[in-house]
């Protein structure tokens, strides 16, 4: 995915080859892998949209819109006869850890065409590109997954998930009479032009507390409020609504569109899908929860993707009200320096445990003694016999604090070299609350 692909409206997950072998090197069969130039940009957004199964060519206007999202030096395809049948971006990115955040390396746009599958052609470009981000010093890559099945074998696992819930508003319980928060504070509808301004701030204070999250840079806010569009993406005005404390300090915003119904009766019977909703407090989230499920002529309320443990189905005084309409893996996480990552966060609880790291491309791998808390953590290549041994695929599930170290030890996927090391893990890299990664790049 790209920046681009991650504003609303909808978005798309990237398509990849899904049965790609990494046994097949796909060298000597005359097929170049290189960086994208200028005047090749045009040809290689087509292959993008052949990947997607989404055009076989591409507008001029589409190829503009997207000029501006795409550093040449990090845009890769693969060349058949002066065509690309491949395709592969990375873009810098911050990532939001427990206690901190991380210079992380973003993978998007990973497309083989249809006509080229079994070459080694993905492999060839994510091993090369995950070198490359190895030697740079990132500590981390990070991409939302198409296909299940595909970067598991690169040293990626889901370390977020995401579930999206569909409210009956006639079942929530809620006082139909709501005028505004309860606590002092206030709702307001807000101009584009005021969240182009007060909304990468916010979304700053967000993110520094969100683990899971991934930083937005000027871009993502120009589509996100209309001053870039692209066609492939299309957008409506959405309303953009601020929560504000007792106290004036803006501490939410959320936006939404309505999809304009009227049933046979000659009622409103519109659908609210929630596009955008972010705060720094449970008030500002409780309160624009409340105004989005009282606004007159909406029979429904779709959340759009959020947090498993979200808080928002229990905002209703009853959440049967809100049914769940996806629930799937999300953000997946690539571990490239496994010292420097595991020092990068805080752990609730204090332990010491000597964890055997596996790793297929021989990026991140070893013995490493964890000596963790709140306050941080050591950790450093040991010769001691590890306790606890597993993929770093593995360790990209639980890094954020979302995977189980116990159940993917009852699953088989963690060896426990001695009893008990996994529940000595388990209370080490579980978090209270889930992480959580608003967007899709």
């Amino acid at each position: 995915m790209t920046p681009d692909d991650a504003t609303t409206p909808p978005t798309t997950p990237a398509a990849a080859d899904s049965a790609d072998s990494a046994a097949a090197s796909g060298r000597g069969d005359g097929i170049e892998i290189r960086n994208v130039t200028e005047d090749e940009f045009p040809d290689w957004i087509r292959a993008v949209g052949v990947g997607f199964l989404a055009t076989p060519s591409a507008a001029e206007t589409e190829i503009e819109g997207r000029r501006g999202g795409a550093d040449l030096a990090r845009t890769t395809g693969a060349l058949d006869n002066g065509r690309f049948v491949a395709t592969y971006r990375s873009f810098p990115q911050t990532l939001a850890v427990p206690g901190g955040t991380l210079p992380s390396h973003a993978v998007t746009n990973v497309t083989v065409s249809p006509t080229h599958r079994r070459r080694g052609l993905l492999s060839r470009m994510m091993t090369a590109d995950l070198a490359a981000a190895k030697e740079a010093g990132t500590p981390v890559s990070t991409l939302i997954a198409a296909e299940y099945l595909i970067y598991g074998r690169f040293g990626y696992g889901p370390a977020t998930r995401a579930t999206a819930w569909t409210v009956e508003l006639a079942r929530t319980g809620l006082d139909g009479r709501w005028s505004g928060p309860r606590d002092g504070g206030r709702v307001d509808l807000v101009p584009l032009e005021e969240v182009r301004k007060t909304g990468p701030e916010l979304y700053g204070r967000f993110l520094a507390g969100q683990p899971g999250a991934v930083s937005r840079d000027e871009r993502w806010w120009k589509l996100a409020t209309g001053e870039i569009q692209v066609p492939s993406m299309p957008w409506a005005e959405p309303f953009w609504a601020a929560y504000r404390s007792a106290s004036g300090e803006l501490e939410g915003l959320v936006a939404y569109v309505s999809d304009r119904k009227w049933d046979d009766a000659k009622q409103p019977d519109n659908t609210v899908t929630v596009q955008q909703l972010f705060t720094v407090s449970a008030a500002a989230e409780r309160a624009l929860w409340e105004y989005v499920c009282s606004l007159d002529w909406a029979s429904r309320v779709r959340s759009g993707e959020r947090a498993p443990d979200d808080l928002f189905p229990d905002f209703l005084p009853d959440p049967r009200a809100a049914r769940i309409q996806t629930q799937a893996d999300f953000l997946w996480l690539r571990i490239l320096d496994i010292t420097r990552v595991l020092e990068g966060r805080t752990y609730e609880a204090e332990g010491s445990l000597v964890l055997g790291v596996r790793d297929g491309l021989g990026l991140a791998e070893g013995r490493f003694r964890l000596e963790a808390g709140p306050d941080g953590a050591s950790c450093v290549p040991t010769g001691d016999a590890a306790e606890l041994t597993l993929d770093v695929r593995e360790l990209g599930s639980l890094y954020l604090g979302d995977g189980s170290p116990v159940r993917l030890a009852a699953l088989g996927e963690v060896r426990e070299e001695r009893p008990g090391a996994a529940a000595v893990a388990e209370r080490l890299f579980r978090t209270a609350r889930r992480p959580w990664c608003p967007d899709v790049f």
